[in-house]
C-alpha cells in the first residue's frame, strides 16, 4: 500500500492528498497545533503534531512506514525545520520511495520581466527566497547522500477554491494596483495536485520543476478579468507607490521574472486544466454561481 507522509498538510497537500486518496492511497499529516491535527482527522486522514522541533511517537511510526514524503514547511532562520529535527530517521526509513520539496518561483529573484526557467541559475534577493534555495540545497544534497528520489517544485502565486480573486472582490479587499511592467505567475491548485502526482509517477530524481500557468500577467488585468466574471465594476487603478499593502504583500513587487514551464510538459506529461488565469477563473466563477455561495 502506498502511503503519503505530508509534512505540513495545507492548502497545495492537500489537493494532493485528495487526488490520491481514490486511487487507495493512505494519507498521514501534520500540523503546528492540536486543533490542526484534528481537523486531518475529521478530513480522514491521519494526524500528528509538529512543531518543527520534535518527533513524536506517533509522526517517527509515520516516518517508518512511509513510501512517499510531501514537505511543504518552510524553512527556518538557520535550516530547514525537517531535515534538522528528522534526517536521521528519513533517512533510515525502510519504504520511502520519493521526496518532493515544496519551494517557490521567488528563488529566481528579479530578471526584470525576462523569461526563466530551470536551467536560470537562481538569484534570489528576499531574505525568504534566500532561505527556500538553501533548503532545495539541503534536499537535494540529502537525496543524493541517500539515494532517495527527491524532487524540487517551485511554486508560482497559488489560487483556487476560497483563495481568489473572486473572494477579495467579494469581501471589499481587492486592489488593482498599477506597476507598469510588473506581471506574476499563478497556478491553480488543481494544476499544482496533478503535477506533483506527475511527479510520483514519472519524475526524475534531483530534478527541479517550475510548476506554474502559461501566461505571467499584470495583477491589474487580473483583478479586472474577476470584476468582469462577477458583473461588477473593477476597483479603481492604484499606482503601486499609493497602494496600501503589508511588508510581505509589497515585497512580492520587488521581482520581476516570467516563468516557463516546458519541463512539467515535455517531463512529466502535464496538460494544465487551467492554463492562464481566465480559465481558472471562469471556472471558480461558474462554480460560485452553481452553488450559490462564497466558497469558490
Amino acid at each position: 500500500m502506498k502511503r503519503l507522509l505530508c509534512l505540513g498538510l495545507g492548502y497545495s497537500a492537500e489537493a494532493l492528498a485528495g487526488r490520491l486518496v481514490p486511487h487507495g492511497w493512505r494519507i498521514t499529516g501534520t500540523s503546528r497545533t492540536p486543533l490542526g491535527a484534528a481537523r486531518l482527522a475529521a478530513m480522514g486522514y491521519a494526524g500528528h503534531i509538529f512543531d518543527g522541533d520534535n518527533v513524536r511517537a506517533g509522526l517517527a511510526t509515520a516516518i517508518d512506514t512511509a513510501t512517499h514524503l510531501l514537505v511543504s514547511i518552510a524553512p527556518g532562520s538557520t535550516s530547514d525545520p525537517v531535515l534538522s529535527a528528522c534526517r536521521d530517521q528519513l533517512a533510515a526509513a525502510p519504504r520511502l520511495q520519493w521526496i518532493g520539496y515544496l519551494s517557490s518561483i521567488g528563488v529566481y529573484g528579479d530578471s526584470g520581466g525576462a523569461w526563466v526557467d530551470e536551467e536560470t541559475p537562481p538569484a534570489p534577493r528576499q531574505e525568504r527566497s534566500i532561505r527556500r534555495l538553501e533548503a532545495e540545497t539541503t534536499w537535494l544534497d540529502f537525496g543524493a547522500a541517500t539515494q532517495r528520489s527527491v524532487q524540487i517544485f517551485r511554486i508560482a502565486g497559488i489560487y483556487g477554491p476560497g483563495r481568489n480573486p473572486l473572494l477579495n472582490l467579494i469581501d471589499g479587499s481587492a486592489q488593482r494596483i498599477v506597476k507598469p511592467g510588473q506581471v506574476f505567475n499563478r497556478i491553480h491548485i488543481a494544476d499544482i495536485a496533478q503535477t506533483l502526482a506527475a511527479g510520483i509517477a514519472r519524475g526524475k530524481p534531483g530534478r527541479i520543476y517550475n510548476v506554474t500557468d502559461d501566461e505571467p500577467a499584470p495583477p491589474d488585468e487580473v483583478v479586472a478579468y474577476a470584476a468582469g466574471l462577477l458583473a461588477l465594476a473593477p476597483p479603481p487603478q492604484v499606482p503601486f507607490a499609493k497602494a496600501k499593502l503589508s511588508p510581505m504583500a509589497a515585497s512580492f513587487y520587488a521581482d520581476n521574472r516570467r516563468v516557463r514551464n516546458l519541463r512539467i510538459r515535455q517531463e512529466l506529461g502535464v496538460a494544465l486544466r487551467y492554463p492562464t488565469y481566465r480559465q481558472g477563473l471562469s471556472a471558480l466563477a461558474a462554480e460560485m454561481a452553481n452553488h450559490g455561495d462564497t466558497s469558490a
